[in-house]
């Protein structure tokens, strides 16, 4: 049959994993560190791994393809679930998502000459953040221009503090984060939004790509916007 199912460019693909994570049929895996389609019917051709690839390696298309096949994925993910932790496949270990419980007020691990960081996850940069990674539930995040961390040294008191924060460079990165962001807003509920730039034209990228996402999320969350001058 003729239907929409998911195509990886294997080589835009980086090996992440994200991908994998994000596939809830198990239809995708890493085979020497390329993500790789396994099955056509386990494939329900909705797209949730598209959202998370960092390099737009995967996009839709409409070919001859096994039907989705839910039962024979129920009797696969069963399958998985009974491997060995260390049997499981999983990508580049730098991109799994977890909280940082010792961000603010972690005292104990500083002195009078060491500042404590305000980061509360990782990863922080915005193509390899998970879309649905449980600590932006409830949040106030922060979207920043890279550069605006070097440019003030009190970056983490006056921006990062209690918020998730997510990076990147509409210009180096050559990407449109309005999907990637419109995805975060709508999946997750989210309180607050701050955007950090440099004066510097083309960081006004980063604020179109997120109030771009706002609109196409139809949600009302405030929006501050600060633009820091280079120093």
């Amino acid at each position: 049959m003729i239907r929409t199912i998911i195509k990886i460019d294997e080589d835009r693909c980086d090996g992440c994993g994200l991908c994998v994570e994000a596939c809830h049929e198990g239809a995708i895996v890493l085979i020497d560190d390329k993500a790789k389609l396994v099955r056509d019917d386990y494939c329900d051709g909705l797209g949730n791994c598209l959202p998370v690839c960092p390099t737009s390696a995967i996009t839709f298309e409409e070919r001859e393809a096994a039907a989705f096949d839910e039962e024979a994925v129920k009797q696969h993910m069963a399958n998985n679930a009974k491997q060995p932790a260390h049997d499981h496949i999983c990508g580049c270990p730098g991109s799994a998502p977890r909280a940082i419980e010792n961000a603010a007020g972690a005292g104990s691990h500083a002195n009078n000459n060491q500042a404590v960081t305000e980061l509360k996850q990782w990863p922080i940069q915005l193509k390899l953040i998970p879309v649905n990674a449980p600590y932006f539930d409830n949040a106030d995040i922060l979207i920043a221009a890279d550069c605006a961390a070097f440019s003030d040294g009190n970056f983490h008191v006056n921006y990062m503090r209690g918020k998730i924060t997510l990076i990147g460079c509409p210009k180096l990165d050559s990407i449109d984060y309005s999907e990637k962001l419109s995805a975060i807003i709508s999946e997750n509920n989210i309180q607050s939004i701050t955007v950090v730039r440099m004066e510097v034209p083309c960081c006004g990228g980063i604020v179109a790509a997120t109030q771009n996402a706002l609109a196409n999320s139809g949600k009302q969350i405030p929006l501050q916007i600060t633009v820091m001058p280079i120093p």
